[in-house]
């Protein structure tokens, strides 16, 4: 289902993933406002009507008029935010995200809400190498997956509307995993390739990889130009996960190191015809 078109929205935090959230909800028709530190970002975003309205405050009467909120913050800011300012928010609204890990942020803000809130989490698996609200773009989501992370706390309607952003922004797919499923295939399937493409920025010293690379070299290091303060927070929140993740890729890589030094061709061979099936999904 779609949104309420009369909901009141409020997106907290306006760089490129809430700006982009902005962007697609008002572009639908609905009534956006924005909270953000920086006030060149909501200047830029009411001047670009990407939203209607905006404060760089904790606007009272912004907060208290929302029904709907979304967080685009870092984990420790939406945690703090949740805690200082709660007391502002409206009866009955409903609390949702973007952040990139839920089991150590999803239990703990469930548990601190008021009564009368509900927060729902959820991860649009979108974005680009570059950030802020002037970068926003709401056709991002168009081939990309939505998760809807509940937990039991959460309520039938609130899980809807939590999927209704997915289909109102035009999401290609939307999926539910509980957090720990969801921190465990993050890991994998975002986190791990994330190391992957820093350490091979990393492991070679030549300042002249520009010069001689391909188009494989450029796509497989594409997400290498990363935020160090968000991953590095996000790769801390999940580490456990993520250190099992990296330890599977490890024995496989070794493994095929060894097939390499052994010169097993065939066995080789195999790996190739099992990458090249699996890869094969993705293009359906």
């Amino acid at each position: 289902m779609k949104l309420d078109k009369n909901l009141n929205i409020l997106i907290v935090g306006l760089g490129l993933i809430g700006g982009s959230y902005a962007m697609g909800l008002h572009k639908n028709g609905y009534k956006v406002s924005a909270i953000d530190v920086n006030e060149s970002s909501i200047k830029y975003a009411v001047e670009n009507k990407i939203i209607d309205n905006g404060s760089t405050e904790i606007d009272e009467s912004l907060i208290s008029s929302a029904d709907l909120i979304v967080f685009a913050l870092y984990p420790h800011v939406f945690l703090e935010w949740i805690k200082n300012n709660q007391h502002l928010f409206k009866k009955g609204a409903v609390i949702t995200d973007v952040t990139g890990v839920k089991s150590c942020i999803v239990y703990e803000i469930q548990s601190i809400l008021r009564e009368d809130l509900e927060f729902i989490s959820a991860h649009p698996m979108a974005g680009k190498e570059v950030y802020g609200v002037e970068n926003a773009d709401d056709a991002i989501f168009k081939e990309a997956n939505y998760i809807v992370v509940p937990t039991d706390a959460n309520t039938f309607s609130a899980i809807e509307m939590c999927k209704g952003i997915g289909e109102t922004l035009g999401f290609a797919r939307i999926s539910s995993l509980p957090p720990k499923a969801h921190d465990e295939m993050i890991g994998f399937v975002s986190q791990l390739t994330h190391c992957i493409a820093i350490c091979l920025m990393t492991c070679s010293k030549s300042e002249h990889l520009v010069d001689y690379t391909g188009d494989s070299f450029r796509d497989l290091t594409r997400i290498a130009r990363i935020n160090e303060n968000m991953w590095s927070e996000l790769f801390m929140l999940n580490k456990d996960a993520l250190l099992t993740q990296m330890e599977t890729f490890m024995t496989e890589f070794n493994g095929f190191y060894e097939l390499l030094k052994n010169e097993d061709a065939d066995k080789m061979k195999e790996k190739m015809i099992q990458s090249t099936a699996r890869r094969a999904l993705f293009d359906k």
